[in-house]
């Protein structure tokens, strides 16, 4: 007589079984991936591309991040939890606010959309006509309304503009600092001194995504503001100097009550990866890697503006990651595409500015091969 198995045993045995088929499955997809065969996935630009479009800093991320990142992504089975807390509590110590003031996100886009949507149910939201505007659109998209200024003469914030066309209907000016895509600063007592003006009348959001490549960062803040109780919000990032905008993670400061907006549309730590808070936590205060990006970004910029001067072109002054660059009567969309022919990867025209150009700090072969690139692209379309 067989012996009989029990309903238990025999499912047990059926699962290892499955579970060996499954392994001797993975060995030849995992052998595969290994032999760097064209169907192994690609990440990062390919072979001979200079990604110069997006503002990346390709030096990141750091050796502290990857070792983080390794660590946390054996833990990938499990939602992020303490290491949340932590990236808080280490960016509220910095700035002298207490985490429950500091809200995390996908990158400072997912905290600057949040908070737009947030507050276009109160009204209008006021913005320069140059601007990294790409977060207002899901506000716009269920109804809201943005609201453009002119930029002075030389592509700059106007903030008398700003500050003019503030009416009762205005919920919300958003500033970006320095702006994107022109590269440039304001002024820090003058921007200072329009947060706490226009702050009586609506909340200012100010974008620093790229402070810490400003020339003096700390003058250049307005977090400061926040502390002193005025109705100013700033967005920061880790995808800039930090190296990690395949990492997604940012963060945006404001008072608990501007907090509190941002978590009505937010998802909170489930739009966070365990990696990324990781690598987030990792740099946050690695300043030999900062110190290492920011010098690299500036010499990569000084090669773009000079390759722009030898060219007969002019720029707008940047405290940037990217330039703007004049070209004039010339096309930029047809400057982008004539790049593109070459592999040198740039962006177009932003709004119906269709003479300005703009181009990322990459690494310093990338923007070499852009200065290479640049007569003959030129040339290409009439110049």
């Amino acid at each position: 007589m067989k012996p009989q198995l029990s309903r238990r045993l025999f499912m047990g045995m059926t699962g290892v079984a499955a579970l060996g088929a499954t392994s001797a499955a993975l060995k030849p997809a995992m052998a595969v991936a290994q032999s760097g065969s064209s169907s192994a996935p690609k990440y990062g630009p390919a072979p001979g591309v200079a990604k110069l479009n997006a503002n990346e800093n390709p030096y990141g991320p750091s050796k502290a991040a990857l070792t983080a990142m390794t660590e946390a992504s054996a833990m990938g089975a499990y939602y992020v939890g303490d290491s949340v807390s932590r990236l808080k509590s280490m960016i509220g110590e910095r700035f002298g606010l207490p985490p429950s003031q500091v809200s995390l996100s996908s990158g400072s886009s997912g905290v600057l959309t949040y908070f737009t949507l947030a507050k276009a149910k109160e009204g209008k939201i006021l913005g320069t006509d140059l601007f990294w505007d790409t977060t207002t659109r899901a506000a716009l998209r269920q109804g809201g309304e943005l609201v453009r200024t002119a930029p002075t003469g030389d592509l700059g914030v106007d903030l008398d503009a700003l500050y003019a066309a503030i009416t009762p209907e205005v919920s919300m000016v958003q500033i970006c600092n320095p702006n994107n895509p022109t590269g440039m600063a304001l002024e820090p007592d003058k921007l200072r001194d329009f947060c706490i003006k226009a702050s009586k009348k609506c909340t200012v959001l100010v974008d620093e995504a790229y402070n810490e490549i400003t020339d003096d960062p700390a003058a250049n803040t307005m977090v400061p503001l926040i502390r002193d109780g005025h109705d100013v919000v700033v967005a920061r990032t880790f995808s800039k100097i930090y190296g990690l905008a395949g990492m997604r993670v940012g963060y945006l400061l404001a008072s608990e009550e501007n907090t509190a907006k941002t978590a009505n549309y937010s998802l909170g730590d489930y739009a966070l990866n365990q990696a990324g808070v990781a690598a987030a936590v990792a740099s946050f205060d690695d300043t030999a890697f900062l110190t290492f990006s920011k010098n690299r970004i500036l010499e990569a910029r000084q090669l773009i503006v000079d390759a722009a001067t030898e060219n007969g072109l002019r720029v707008a002054p940047s405290q940037t990651s990217f330039v703007y660059v004049d070209l004039g009567s010339l096309d930029a969309e047809a400057f982008r595409a004539a790049m593109a022919e070459q592999n040198v990867l740039i962006r177009g025209i932003y709004q119906d500015y269709t003479g300005w150009s703009r181009v990322s700090c990459g690494r310093l072969e990338n923007v070499q091969q852009y200065a290479a690139a640049m007569p003959r692209a030129l040339e290409a379309i009439g110049a």
